[in-house]
């Protein structure tokens, strides 16, 4: 119970943070989402640890999740990670001895799935911001199979969860979530052999995500393709108009991008957020992959600026008064707000 409450608290206050951090977060398909019995959401996999934080918080289910079990290598964050129901997922190129592991992550996942709950899962295997559904491993048909093998009276059902963003690793962000329609598991186990129906599994979830999210297939005109929707400057988050343009080959004329005339909005606060703003400055310069810019730069400001922003509150509330600090941390969370929402999708603020 206790898990579940501090679970909850988190889940409240990653939502309040990807509000201010996101220009726009468009939801679709949440109807597809059973409100109980075991759901398994096989989502694509673009832009590092943000995108389950996107997931759990534009629906209403306490989510399980697997990741990479390189996060869990610091025992100190191991331990948080898996109080907020993460588990780690053993590669090769974590090691071929760790791969025995990931039984007992599989025995977890079967558990949770014959209780009714919901796992989440990037069925790509890693992250990658190819704007390209890659080929699915099949290692989440495993675990599906296996909670099928061990209760007959167990249905889950397969929901794909296509994300996409306008500019992956950008400040702001604008992200697009869409739910698939739900796959029921149980008829294609048993009415197919086990190869055969893993095959169907992943083809159904592979064909769903195509749709859910933008793709471009990997292919020689890849690159130009992607050159000429980044040039007509689209809204890559309007999915379906996009994959429709990727269809038929037809693109929109070129576009010269939208001028940022918020500039001194801008510059106001960055000196109210000088020392996260450092902070983050110095830490991105030791970040690696792409990927996870996003997912550092949005835990080190939700962090960082909740806490310098209460401090200096709280400094101006013993000078001033309760009034005069309570009115300094709202105006800024405001200000935040504003820049936010009014930026121009190709802005580059914080990178």
């Amino acid at each position: 119970m206790l898990q579940k409450i501090w679970f909850r608290v988190v889940w409240c206050y990653i939502k309040i943070g990807l509000f201010f951090y996101s220009k726009k977060i468009t939801v679709n398909g949440h109807e597809n989402i059973p409100k109980k019995g075991a759901v398994l959401f096989a989502v694509n996999h673009p832009n590092g640890l943000i995108d389950p934080l996107f997931v759990t918080t534009t629906n209403c289910r306490q989510n399980h999740f697997l990741v990479r079990a390189a996060s869990f290598k610091n025992k100190f964050i191991k331990k948080i990670l898996e109080s907020l129901y993460l588990m780690p997922i053993y590669r090769i190129r974590d090691g071929i001895k760790q791969l025995a592991n990931n039984q007992e992550i599989f025995n977890k996942c079967h558990h949770i799935l014959n209780k009714g709950e919901t796992l989440m899962i990037f069925p790509e295997g890693s992250h990658n911001r190819k704007r390209t559904v890659r080929p699915l491993s099949k290692g989440f048909t495993r675990i599906i199979f296996g909670a099928l093998e061990k209760n007959n009276n167990l249905d889950i059902q397969v929901i794909p969860v296509g994300i996409t963003y306008q500019h992956p690793s950008s400040f702001p962000t604008k992200v697009s979530i869409n739910y698939g329609k739900p796959i029921a598991t149980r008829n294609i186990y048993v009415n197919n052999s086990p190869a055969k129906a893993i095959n169907i599994l992943k083809n159904n979830v592979s064909n769903q995500l195509k749709q859910l999210s933008v793709h471009i297939p990997d292919d020689e005109n890849y690159q130009s393709v992607l050159n000429k929707l980044t040039s007509a400057q689209v809204d890559f988050t309007e999915v379906s108009l996009v994959n429709e343009m990727i269809k038929n080959n037809q693109f929109p004329a070129e576009k010269t991008a939208k001028r940022n005339n918020i500039k001194s909005l801008k510059f106001i606060i960055l000196i109210n957020s000088l020392l996260p703003y450092l902070l983050w400055k110095k830490i991105a310069t030791k970040i690696d992959e792409i990927e996870f810019i996003d997912t550092f730069r949005f835990s080190i400001l939700l962090f960082t600026c909740s806490i310098f922003y209460g401090l200096q509150a709280y400094v101006i509330y013993l000078f001033w008064g309760l009034e005069i600090g309570i009115f300094y941390f709202t105006v800024s969370a405001f200000l935040i707000f504003i820049y936010v929402k009014l930026a121009p999708t190709n802005a580059k603020f914080l990178d």
